[in-house]
């Protein structure tokens, strides 16, 4: 029995603590879900400052890589994903907004990486050969991998915290990049790889 009373006095002194507190600041309402001060929400926001650098970059190395680029699959391809990199990008921000932080950029060091070593394939590859198609299909697709398991883990991280509309934007910045690594696979079986073989 008194067990229960001391069970029941914790309970009232809990909910009266929960009913006081009040916010600290605008931007703590500003933000959805319910893990707002944890250090789970404060590492899912450094991450999305790290992917956010990472597609920041991307947007102007892809040029670089449509110019380089021999087949007119390939030039489509990467134009047509430039213009959706830049998408992403007002997508992140518009994420960050929902969570009521400030969009901003952290080095992506492997981001850094893979565009370093697409620029190696350009400087070391032939102009006007299917080897260095094949090797920028190469570089685009390692990007792409780690997007899809960037994007693919945030979306969860998102989920797992409440921000559901997050979830969702992010979700769909997803997909796209499945779809491109699959135009992208298709694009270098269907005939680069075949003709730098040859070469």
């Amino acid at each position: 029995m008194a067990t229960t009373k001391a069970t029941a006095k914790k309970a009232t002194t809990t909910k009266t603590a929960t009913a006081t507190k009040t916010p600290t600041s605008k931007k703590d309402t500003a933000k959805t879900g319910k893990m707002e001060d944890s250090e789970f929400h404060e590492f899912f926001v450094d991450e999305l400052k790290d992917i956010y650098w990472a597609e920041k970059h991307l947007v102007k190395a892809l040029p670089k890589m449509k110019k380089a680029a021999t087949s007119d699959e390939l030039i489509a391809a990467f134009e047509k994903h430039t213009e959706e990199t830049q998408q992403h990008i007002q997508t992140l921000e518009q994420v960050f907004e929902l969570l009521g932080e400030k969009a901003a950029a952290k080095k992506c060091e492997a981001m850094a990486g893979l565009l370093e070593e697409a620029e190696g394939i350009i400087s070391e590859t032939d102009k006007g050969t299917m080897v260095r198609d094949a090797g920028l299909i190469l570089a685009a697709q390692k990007v792409e991998h780690y997007e899809i398991a960037t994007y693919g883990t945030l979306k969860v991280f998102a989920e797992n915290m409440g921000h559901q509309d997050v979830a969702d934007l992010l979700g769909q910045t997803l997909e796209n990049e499945k779809a491109t690594d699959v135009a992208l696979t298709e694009i270098a079986v269907s005939s680069i790889n075949a003709e730098a073989a040859s070469e």
